[in-house]
């Protein structure tokens, strides 16, 4: 039996700045018999084309971006500081050379479409809509790149339609 009821999105309370920002959240993609999850902390949610959607950026190094290739949907699993130790682990530390689950105690639960974790306290599902890749060409502000593409590791802009919100009981 979950310990997470559904709600309509717009229910939703929480400070998107404090969600991302202050909380961090878990990124998951995958299934049951393969996932990797990683922390982040730049997203936003609103509406975008008529629907509500959360926003992500996974740089091309990272791992779980071939899952996030691989699968249609994605999860964000936000802890705050009930799961800080764990979202610390899974921000420095790769899938590659981690079983982050294992290593941190943290308890996936498998939606029928991502899994999520049983820690966290809000949990978007979502349907994966659009992916771009950044690049320096685009920027107008050309201090961002110095400041946090100097090793031209760029992120993916990745946009998904929040299919499923759920709240720890």
């Amino acid at each position: 039996m979950s310990d997470f009821k559904e709600i309509n999105i717009t229910e939703l309370t929480a400070s998107p700045y404090n969600l991302f920002n202050k909380d961090w959240a878990l990124l998951t993609a995958g299934n049951s018999e393969k996932f990797n999850t990683m922390t982040v902390s730049w997203g936003g949610v609103g509406i975008l084309w008529n629907k509500n959607v959360a926003t992500v950026y996974v740089r091309k190094s990272r791992y779980t971006l071939e899952f996030i290739d691989k699968f249609d949907h994605f999860s964000l699993t936000f802890g705050g500081d009930s799961m800080r130790k764990a979202l610390t682990f899974c921000g420095k530390n790769s899938g590659r050379d981690y079983d982050k689950v294992k290593e941190t105690g943290i308890t996936p639960l498998f939606d029928e479409k991502v899994p999520y974790f049983k820690e966290g306290k809000l949990i978007l599902i979502c349907k994966k809509l659009y992916r771009q890749e950044m690049n320096a060409e685009s920027f107008i502000d050309k201090d961002i790149i110095d400041k946090c593409y100097s090793d031209n590791d760029y992120h993916i802009i990745f946009i998904g339609e929040i299919e499923k919100a759920l709240i720890k009981e």
